[in-house]
């Protein structure tokens, strides 16, 4: 069994794929906390799958990009997984993650980008072609930089209508469609390392 998770958004979510599909999918109510929130979902999403954390084979996360901290939850808590139950961790860009979704459900035709919020009014962006695969980025940049009248899917495009007049498919990345993608190999596999993209807000002050 491959569990999955991602807390590269204010939202956390978690899935559990059983080889054949999802069999569980949980989020969180409410934004950010991600690390009281993590460790309670992926117990609830075992739960609800009658699943124990012996029975995983598989841990697979969101590797951003994303905010410092959220990114950082959710990596440590997938290396400390991977190495406690002897199993291997794969990592899968958070933009790739709703590129996948948004391709296989329909919402897209012909090539797009993937825009989610970096906040600062900034986003991180990619692009992709019509069968989805990546062609650039993830960069992060105002809006106005990267501006497109494309299909923009994720956060970003509800966020910033001026600089991304057509959103389209899923907003925040989906723990299930992470899981598929990595059952599936359908996204590039990467080390389980942060994609941050950007200089973490605390730095120490050298004096």
């Amino acid at each position: 069994m491959l569990l999955a998770f991602d807390t590269a958004t204010p939202s956390v979510t978690v899935a559990l794929h059983d080889g054949a599909d999802v069999v569980a999918e949980l989020g969180s109510e409410r934004a950010m906390s991600h690390g009281e929130q993590l460790a309670p979902l992926i117990d609830r999403v075992l739960r609800e799958a009658g699943a124990e954390r012996h029975d995983l084979t598989a841990v697979a996360v969101g590797a951003g990009p994303g905010p410092f901290t959220g990114l950082r939850v959710g990596l440590v808590t997938a290396r400390t997984l991977g190495y406690a139950l002897e199993v291997p961790v794969y990592a899968v860009c958070t933009l790739d993650v709703l590129a996948v979704e948004a391709l296989d459900t329909g919402a897209v035709h012909g090539p797009f980008s993937v825009a989610t919020d970096a906040r600062r009014k900034e986003v991180y962006l990619a692009t992709y072609g019509e069968n989805g695969e990546r062609l650039t980025g993830p960069v992060v940049a105002k809006p106005a930089a990267l501006a497109t009248d494309g299909p923009v899917v994720g956060e970003g495009a509800v966020l910033y209508p001026d600089a991304f007049p057509k959103p389209v498919g899923p907003t925040r990345p989906s723990a299930g469609w992470l899981a598929r993608a990595v059952a599936e190999e359908r996204a590039e596999l990467l080390d389980p390392e942060p994609l941050y993209l950007r200089r973490p807000d605390a730095v120490a002050k050298h004096g």
